[in-house]
């Protein structure tokens, strides 16, 4: 066995910690390296994203006379209501529900976000997609706080958002895709009319508009369903992903026509 004196093992015992706190030292840079290296593909696209300009013809909708102030109201009285239900809630008086949790939720902040969204829907005909530069500029607000405020109208059901990419060029490898600004939908959710005076409501549709509505449906259902797996890729989806199921169900309805033209015999 060695022996050491006390000043040599106070060194090694030094010496060992050091080398310790080193390799501490050592396996955090590397985590911190590991954690800012950029994604494998180097495409920064969110999940669920549609390239620009293959959409937007179906998804934006002009709004008509007077709808973005009818709903700038109804959003302004939404929030009077959240705060009393809110009242309510603390002093015991009321237990809410799963869509009266969801009105609460609703701030000053997010009710001046959608009067920006609507000015946009009204001034444009319903095409907005503003950046989050834009909205913070006009409503005087941070980008956390326009980032909450989207959150909160898209989760009530006051505006539907679409994530966006667009092509890029590019030299060299790398990514041929980015982010852009996403699409906003203004909307009507009907979970809070219950709150709305009578006279703010829609008016119910005729019994004959109804029915008509129900013929329809019915007959775009019945079209649909004599429709080729082609056409039908054609009609529902669009973009290039409706050309690329366009041309797998073209391939589908060629095999079924050949499967009718040369049947296999019966065996026997």
């Amino acid at each position: 066995m060695t022996v050491f004196t006390l000043g040599q093992a106070t060194a090694r015992a030094l010496g060992k910690a050091g080398a310790s706190v080193g390799a501490r030292n050592v396996a955090s840079d590397a985590g911190t390296k590991r954690a800012r290296m950029p994604h494998r593909t180097g495409a920064p696209v969110l999940r669920d994203s549609i390239e620009a300009g293959t959409f937007e013809e179906l998804f934006f909708a002009v709004p008509a006379k007077g709808e973005t102030d009818k709903l700038l109201r109804i959003a302004r009285r939404t929030l009077d209501a959240g705060r009393q239900l809110r009242r309510e809630a603390r002093a015991g008086d009321r237990i809410l529900t799963a869509a009266e949790r969801r009105i609460v939720t609703l701030t000053a902040a997010a009710v001046r976000v959608y009067e920006e969204i609507l000015t946009l829907a009204r001034l444009n005909r319903g095409r907005v997609f503003p950046s989050y530069d834009h909205l913070s500029d006009a409503t005087s607000l941070g980008r956390a706080t326009i980032a909450r405020a989207l959150h909160i109208l898209e989760d009530i059901g006051f505006l539907v958002r679409q994530r966006r990419f667009k092509r890029i060029d590019a030299d060299g490898p790398g990514p041929r895709y980015r982010q852009t600004s996403n699409a906003y939908r203004p909307t009507l959710p009907q979970r809070v009319l219950g709150f709305m005076p009578r006279w703010m409501r829609p008016a119910p549709l005729p019994d004959d508009a109804v029915q008509h509505e129900i013929d329809r449906t019915g007959e775009v259902a019945t079209m649909v369903a004599g429709l080729s797996c082609r056409d039908m890729a054609a009609a529902t989806v669009g973009g290039q992903l409706g050309k690329m199921l366009a041309k797998l169900g073209a391939t589908i309805d060629r095999r079924e026509r050949e499967s009718h033209i040369h049947p296999q015999p019966l065996l026997t």
